[in-house]
């Protein structure tokens, strides 16, 4: 079964961020570094790109046949996909656990796991 694992940010703080970044201490930042090279180098698992900050974001929707944007994105700032991946696993509770090797659901982020559907 295949899944992509979502990556909601939260208040995770993040190399992006400089000064929310130099408040982690250094071995977890090194922890963070190394979780996510070796989330990379787990069988099964397709990297996805890092998202650019949510700021940067257009929503866009049509209503009445017209098309709406709006700068940034739909959901709160907190709840904002930092990024995702893909995971091919044998069931769902291998993806769970993956999902919770992924820092950002330790440092105040969520992981949303949806398994692909496959037409």
């Amino acid at each position: 079964m295949k899944y992509m694992l979502l990556i909601h940010q939260g208040s995770t703080p993040t190399p992006r961020d400089p000064d929310a970044w130099a408040r982690v201490p250094e071995d977890e930042q090194k922890a963070v570094f190394a979780d996510y090279q070796a989330i990379n180098e787990t069988p099964g698992v397709t990297s996805g790109l890092q998202m650019g900050e949510p700021e940067t974001a257009t929503t866009v929707r049509v209503q009445d046949g017209r098309t709406l944007t709006t700068d940034g994105p739909f959901a709160e700032l907190k709840e904002a996909l930092g990024g995702y991946l893909f995971y091919e696993a044998d069931d769902l509770d291998a993806a769970i656990a993956l999902a919770a090797r992924i820092p950002a659901a330790r440092m105040g982020g969520a992981i949303e796991v949806r398994p692909i559907v496959e037409w």
